[in-house]
């Protein structure tokens, strides 16, 4: 399973995760305060699992900025999803402005180790 980036190699700001192996299944915690529930959409093109939503902060017309680094708009994450993944039983729940991802793992599709053989012939 890889978690980093995107297909395009371009770094992707605004939505931190953690992603972990826990027995039969990987979780992934994604940070999304502010976020609006209502735009919040997962999609599973193949092995590419995308994260999107929309975060919408107040007008702020006549403010002087001092800081400014909460990231408002669109705000999207892809996650490569290793083929052990099964897809179809992906869920996914939402709280407290974290959005938690339960991705359940095939077992039938154990992982495999390859012997490194050692010397020059």
């Amino acid at each position: 399973m890889v978690g980093r980036g995107d297909p395009l190699g371009e770094m992707e700001a605004g939505m931190a995760v953690d992603l972990y192996r826990e027995d039969d299944h990987y979780i992934l915690h994604a940070d999304l305060p502010g976020l609006d529930p209502g735009s919040l959409t997962l999609d599973v093109d193949g092995q590419l699992l995308t994260l999107r939503g929309h975060r919408t902060l107040g007008d702020f017309s006549g403010a002087k900025w001092l800081v400014r680094d909460r990231r408002r708009g669109l705000i999207e994450r892809h996650i490569l999803l290793g083929d052990n993944v099964k897809t179809a039983d992906i869920s996914a729940h939402y709280t407290c402005g974290v959005l938690n991802v339960l991705l359940p793992v095939d077992p039938d599709r154990p992982r495999r180790k390859i012997p490194v053989r050692y010397g020059s012939g």
